[in-house]
């Protein structure tokens, strides 16, 4: 498997991880939605500034924000089992597929955003099962890690953080 960083630097690599984890979603849509993808290998900020963000992405990233706190208590309880983790995974992908339809954002945001989608995609992959190096429970907190990513580069008017139980 290539490391994410890798495949998030190659604009052509990370379109097909967008296509084939975001059922629904063509090649094209993916690279129509990639703009100048090409390059961006770490998470910045815009000028010390958080990037702006526009409507479909709010309501996407939402969307799997809330499908992840619903399911947070059971999952660090352990009590999750695969067939939901597939639930929640579809959840994840179904928003996944919305966001690259309908987002459009600056080149240099969407570069950003691309990190953040890379990293949730490979947790709904690993909740899944479909990643056997990453299991289910983790995938779910990658994707947790990526919102809270999220939450610190991207401006999102009324964003909350997710409250994780201890």
């Amino acid at each position: 498997m290539f490391p994410i960083r890798k495949i998030c630097s190659t604009p052509i690599l990370l379109a097909a991880l967008l296509w084939a984890a975001v059922p629904g979603v063509s090649v094209a849509e993916v690279h129509d939605h990639q703009h100048e993808a090409g390059g961006a290998a770490k998470l910045t900020l815009d000028n010390g500034r958080k990037w702006s963000t526009d409507e479909p992405l709010r309501q996407g990233m939402s969307r799997i924000r809330n499908a992840l706190e619903a399911n947070l208590p059971a999952i660090h309880a352990g009590k999750t089992s695969p067939a939901q983790f597939e639930v929640l995974a579809k959840k994840v992908n179904g928003e996944l597929a919305f966001i690259v339809k309908n987002c459009k954002l600056d080149p240099q945001a969407d570069a950003m955003l691309h990190l953040v989608l890379a990293d949730i995609i490979a947790g709904a992959d690993g909740m899944a099962g479909k990643d056997k190096g990453l299991g289910r429970r983790e995938g779910a907190l990658k994707i947790v890690r990526a919102l809270e990513s999220y939450a610190t580069y991207f401006d999102h008017p009324g964003w909350q953080a997710l409250k994780t139980p201890h």
